[in-house]
């Protein structure tokens, strides 16, 4: 991944508007913004062409692997159905996760806590 591309992705620390991830989506999809999150730390990683080049942001900003899971936001969306837990990224057999999807409730929970604290217009 260029520098350039790299610049496009952000980490988001504290809550960002629902104009903001719209601006994201625009430039990678248009309607799906692919992200990912560290559970440990509570920030996300937003943008990118797959998961893992918010992945790589994360883990340059000392992330822990264990620690980062993918989602998809789709900002034209209100609620449950405007995320997603989907990523290759995901597949972890060794910490119990054998599919694509977040299949640990607990889990999943945390990850949406954290989407929604930082992404709060999303209505989650």
């Amino acid at each position: 991944m260029a520098d350039m591309e790299r610049n496009n992705i952000k980490i988001v620390r504290d809550a960002i508007s629902l104009q903001d991830v719209r601006k994201i989506a625009e430039h990678w999809y248009g309607t799906i913004v692919k992200g990912v999150v560290d559970v440990k730390r509570k920030v996300i990683a937003l943008g990118g062409e797959w998961h893992m080049d918010a992945n790589v942001v994360l883990l340059a900003d000392g992330s822990a692997h264990e620690d980062l899971w993918g989602f998809n936001i789709y900002p034209d969306e209100r609620g449950d159905i405007a995320l997603e837990y989907v990523s290759l990224i995901n597949i972890r057999p060794a910490q119990g996760n054998r599919s694509m999807e977040i299949e640990d409730a607990k889990l999943r929970g945390s990850v949406k806590e954290i989407v929604k604290t930082l992404i709060p217009d999303l209505g989650l």
